[in-house]
């Protein structure tokens, strides 16, 4: 266990439960918890800690929206998916941290502009879901950028975001996306050296708090309009680009 003083564990536990709520209902939201993870515990070490509670939170996501996935947008993004996790994992080699944070910055306020601009500007009236390009380009960044940061999120909420997905269809693919996609990540991680049995005895201590999240994102989410929902997405995706960059 590392050793740490009494705020530190308190903004820990806030960062879980941000992990269990971005699951359940604001995808996106989790770029908080990478800073708090990332502010508070070397940069690896905190990657491979912040990746198991990622997936007991995707758990508790694909238990809530196991029926309302979007199994033809998982198929058209997965070769891309692939391609990305594995120039992330050449990156992680090869970059420091200073830079990953930059590239990923970057890429999301970029995301974010196009996604802006194909789903209230643009005079196109076919699906984002449907074109071979996006799902080519979304789909790598999103595999890129949740292998080298946990930071695919925001880049995949802009995707489904785009596709025009109700809440829980969206909420459904998400869930079901990042569940394949981080049980995937976790042997390459170990490899990296990212999780180790340190690691994991400080996820248990703090696996409540995801699990207290996801529950009450589960109840928020059931609440919440598709135009607040869609909002808030573009929000915390473009303020989790703008931490990443500073």
């Amino acid at each position: 266990m590392p050793e740490l003083p009494v705020y530190a564990w308190v903004l820990l536990g806030v960062a879980a439960l941000i992990v269990g709520f971005s699951k359940t209902a604001l995808p996106g939201v989790n770029t908080v918890s990478i800073a708090i993870f990332a502010a508070l515990m070397p940069a690896k070490q905190s990657t491979g800690v912040l990746l198991v509670l990622l997936i007991v939170g995707d758990i508790f996501a694909v238990w809530t929206y196991r029926r309302h996935a979007n199994w033809a947008a998982l198929l058209r993004l997965a070769p891309a998916v692939v391609g990305g996790l594995l120039l992330g994992v050449l990156f992680l080699a090869l970059a420091d941290d200073s830079s990953v944070r930059r590239v990923i910055g970057v890429i999301l306020l970029l995301v974010v502009a196009v996604t802006v601009w194909r789903r209230w500007i643009s005079q196109g009236s076919g699906s984002v879901a449907g074109s071979r390009l996006a799902s080519v380009g979304y789909g790598s960044l999103g595999g890129f950028t949740t292998m080298v940061a946990n930071a695919g999120g925001p880049v995949m909420s802009m995707y489904f975001l785009a596709a025009r997905f109700p809440v829980k269809e969206f909420l459904g693919t998400a869930a079901w996306f990042f569940a394949m996609v981080n049980v995937a990540k976790l042997p390459l991680s170990v490899g990296l050296g990212l999780v180790t049995w340190e690691s994991l005895v400080l996820d248990l201590v703090l696996i409540p708090g995801v699990i207290a999240g996801a529950f009450f994102g589960r109840w928020v989410a059931s609440r919440v309009p598709q135009r607040v929902f869609e909002v808030g997405v573009l929000v915390v995706t473009v303020l989790g680009a703008g931490w990443l960059l500073v």
